[in-house]
């Protein structure tokens, strides 16, 4: 945790200096749903920083397994992750096999994330085995997106080699890519709606694949941090009906590194100001105090825990 040591005075007596803790929220592409999250965050946190001496900062990164790297090497104090992500890092699995980090800790899981399957609505892609021989952005190394996606389709029998191009792309990049023709596709695990898939349906037409069916059942129960979802018809431009796909938990997670202090001030910010983060986008619409605690796949900060425990929610 970065700290500085600053002097203050109130009502004119000198007090002894104390540290003014400074908090980073590693999140994601600026057009997703992470960086707003972040920022979202970081207001609740600022609005008492008077009081809390806790000052809180948004950094763009590339995504769940970045975040999560960070935070172990210390250059971020707090990230987004997706939930099988955190889950994979705690336990040592997927991109984290063998390296287990026991220090990840959760605050909590804030809002569903679906896999969002984008094509050009001119593209031969109607399913998942439809995809060998095709261009398509996976998202960049590093990302939630990726490791999800690469999942997907090994469940199909299918891995990067059965595709023309594997991009690696950030999802910010994504809609101009397929807008120039540089893929036919996209996926992105992300909360609806995003701006990353307006920006894409207002540019070029397209269609949103579902990903469900026996193949998908079987994954969920193989993995079971990830749960059915659908895309509401009507978020984006030629998607009039409802999408079914699956998805994840978007996760705030922490290291035990991280002062008590610090992490009962995020958790009381945003719970004692829940129905004003609601409104802080339309991701949020459906959450509950109570879902924040689903879904976490790491154990929780005790900053966290201390918060929900004195105000009957554990």
């Amino acid at each position: 945790m970065k700290k500085m040591l600053v002097l203050v005075a109130t009502l004119g007596i000198s007090l002894p200096a104390f540290s003014l803790e400074f908090v980073t929220i590693g999140t994601g592409g600026v057009t997703g749903t992470y960086y707003p999250t972040g920022g979202a965050v970081c207001r609740l946190v600022n609005k008492y920083k008077k009081q809390s001496k806790v000052r809180c900062s948004v950094e763009s990164t590339g995504g769940s397994v970045y975040n999560i790297n960070n935070i172990k090497s210390e250059e971020l104090d707090l990230g987004m992750a997706q939930s099988d992500t955190a889950y994979q890092a705690y336990h040592g699995t997927g991109k984290f096999e063998g390296k287990p980090y026991k220090k990840l800790r959760a605050v909590m899981a804030i809002y569903p994330e679906i896999l969002t399957f984008v094509v050009h609505a001119n593209s031969q892609i109607k399913t998942v085995p439809n995809v060998k021989g095709t261009r398509l952005n996976l998202d960049n190394f590093g990302s939630g997106t990726r490791a999800t996606t690469k999942l997907l389709l090994k469940a199909y029998g299918l891995s990067e080699s059965d595709l023309e191009l594997a991009g690696s792309l950030k999802s910010a990049e994504a809609p101009d890519a397929l807008r120039d023709k540089k893929v036919e596709g996209y996926f992105y695990v992300v909360g609806h709606p995003a701006a990353n898939i307006k920006d894409a349906s207002n540019s070029t037409p397209i269609r949103i694949i579902p990903l469900y069916g026996p193949v998908v059942d079987n994954l969920l129960e193989q993995h079971p941090y990830y749960a059915k979802g659908i895309i509401a018809g009507g978020l984006y431009k030629g998607i009039e009906n409802d999408v079914q796909s699956f998805g994840v938990k978007a996760v705030l997670v922490t290291s035990t590194n991280a002062s008590e202090h610090a992490i009962y001030t995020v958790t009381k910010a945003i719970l004692d100001n829940f129905a004003d983060f609601k409104k802080l986008h339309p991701a949020y619409s459906k959450i509950t105090k109570e879902s924040l605690l689903e879904g976490l796949s790491a154990p929780l900060h005790e900053g966290a825990k201390r918060y929900y425990e004195e105000n009957g929610l554990l």
